[in-house]
């Protein structure tokens, strides 16, 4: 890769890092804040809810905005903005300001993706793509590590300090550190050129996701022509955000509370799933580029299914660790092929938008699936000590999102090819 390449793809790996850091902080104090809100577990998974079902309207503002005016500036401000959000959230005076902000930040966090992903893709050598996307996507899983080892280090310092009863505000507290990347991104992340040659080449019809370049047709005539494909790629975006949501966002809650974990081991446990998923996001991203983005995708929905059981009915924390490495492999190894496919599938001039709204539109539907497990687990799998099954409740969505993946992903063979080799620098349509 060429400096200014190497250096797009750090800006664009950190930015979707710190915002997923951001993000997972509230998944690992839903216990916590419940109990300072006086509100239920359902009630504060509500929240991530909130924050997932924000995300498309971020999408389809920024995206809107990198196609117009370019990539660099608008994720430059969108950094800023969930940055400061999630400081505001330190100081949330109730649950009502809490969901609010935490509405505010899913604007912002639904914005970064398609920024970010745009941006590196389109500069990458399409040879090396499969590696990079994988390499990019896990930014969001080494962002769920850093707030693993964040919830370990502040709930074991704070109250030697005197400071537990504020100790998941100071977490929402250093969510403000990823606005530093800001100054990195302005001294030494250029432009997109593959958004600067449209640029050029047609620099009186800027072309966004309703109006393809080159073309004169009305807004809903120009959605029409990519309508089947926005939305097969929308409904696989929902499997696979129901995917990845339905086996992440609830589970430090399972450690906790259905098996009593401390900070610890449940910061851990989390970590060695992080990692997992990391090493399968960059594997799969990798053998995608020779064997297939869809057939990457249909190997790992097979082997997660395979290996529900050993991630949430181990009895061992051994085995909970080994299930949870798999799980995430599995889970993310399919994740990491996005990026890349997303980017190959979209209309060229709507690359700022079609990947990240059709990404966060999929994500507004699969918002729910922490709230919807827990919930489904309370009331359909009480266990004699009080508590929830959660793991149960888990690994019956998990299999009916991993079986929704693999069909979608098949039938996207019907509906467009990989363009796995796709030059981005080419102005088409």
């Amino acid at each position: 890769m060429s400096p200014a390449a190497r250096k797009t793809l750090v800006a664009s790996f950190l930015g979707w890092t710190l915002d997923a850091f951001d993000f997972f902080l509230l998944t690992f104090v839903v216990t916590r804040i419940a109990g300072d809100f006086r509100h239920s577990i359902a009630d504060v998974a509500g929240a991530i809810t909130l924050t997932l079902a924000c995300r498309p309207l971020g999408a389809l503002l920024f995206g809107w905005v990198a196609d117009k005016y370019g990539r660099r500036t608008p994720l430059m401000i969108d950094i800023a903005f969930f940055s400061i959000v999630e400081l505001l959230t330190a100081f949330s005076p109730n649950f009502t300001v809490f969901l609010v902000l935490r509405a505010l930040y899913g604007i912002a966090m639904g914005g970064e993706w398609g920024l970010g992903a745009a941006m590196a893709m389109e500069v990458l050598p399409p040879k090396r793509r499969g590696l990079f996307s994988g390499l990019l996507q896990e930014g969001y899983m080494v962002g769920y590590l850093l707030a693993a080892a964040a919830y370990f280090l502040v709930f074991h310092f704070a109250p030697q300090l005197g400071l537990a009863q504020w100790n998941w505000r100071i977490l929402f507290g250093l969510g403000v550190l990823p606005g530093l990347l800001i100054f990195y991104i302005r001294s030494n992340v250029p432009e997109s050129p593959a958004w600067l040659a449209r640029a050029t080449t047609a620099p009186s019809s800027p072309v966004t996701l309703s109006a393809p370049e080159g073309s004169s047709r009305r807004a809903p005539q120009s959605l029409l022509r990519h309508a089947p494909l926005f939305i097969y790629t929308i409904l696989l975006m929902a499997a696979f955000n129901f995917m990845s949501h339905g086996t992440q966002d609830l589970y430090a809650t399972f450690l906790q509370k259905q098996h009593g974990f401390s900070p610890g081991v449940t910061s851990t446990l989390s970590m060695i799933a992080a990692i997992g998923a990391i090493a399968g996001g960059i594997t799969f991203g990798a053998i995608s580029q020779r064997i297939g983005r869809r057939t990457s995708i249909l190997i790992c929905a097979v082997l997660g299914i395979a290996v529900l059981p050993l991630w949430a009915f181990s009895p061992t924390i051994a085995l909970l660790a080994t299930g949870a490495f798999c799980m995430q492999f599995m889970v993310q190894g399919a994740w990491g092929v996005i990026p890349a496919h997303l980017n190959e599938l979209s209309p060229s001039g709507a690359r700022g938008t079609f990947p990240g709204f059709t990404y966060q539109l999929g994500n507004l539907i699969s918002a729910g699936a922490a709230q919807m497990e827990a919930v489904f687990a309370q009331s359909h799998f009480p266990l004699a000590s009080g508590g929830a099954d959660y793991g149960k409740a888990m690994s019956i969505i998990a299999l009916i999102m991993f079986a929704a993946v693999f069909i979608l992903t098949a039938i996207g063979y019907l509906v467009k090819k990989e363009n796995r080799d796709a030059d981005f620098l080419l102005v088409s349509p």
